[in-house]
């Protein structure tokens, strides 16, 4: 019985330890946001005039609270992820992605955000 008593605490442990780092919600995140998405979407399309977003969300990525969107044009099946930083407002990062490179990232097998 002590063994099943101490086995359901360690469960319980891991359980309440897996919640207290969840990755926080982008509604979390946008408590921190001075930036709505609709601005943000403004800025990452000026920097693609002739684009479309394809998606688009709040996360944070290497330290930084971002808008990260992707962007699609019909002149090429490549995915530019353009990222405005949610508190200035100002463009952080800009990449390109080819098809494989979307592949890779939807598999789970790209770079970890």
């Amino acid at each position: 019985m002590k063994r099943i008593e101490s086995l359901l605490a360690l469960v319980v442990a891991i359980v309440l330890s897996a919640t207290a780092f969840a990755a926080p919600t982008e509604a979390e995140l946008m408590k921190e946001a001075k930036i709505s998405k609709a601005q943000a979407e403004k800025t990452a399309l000026a920097k693609m005039p002739n684009g479309t977003i394809q998606s688009g969300e709040l996360e944070r990525e290497h330290g930084k609270l971002v808008w990260s969107f992707d962007i699609g044009t019909q002149s090429t099946k490549n995915v530019t992820e353009v990222q405005v930083d949610a508190k200035s407002g100002k463009i952080v990062s800009v990449k390109t992605e080819t098809p494989t490179d979307q592949a890779r990232e939807a598999a789970g097998e790209g770079s970890q955000k």
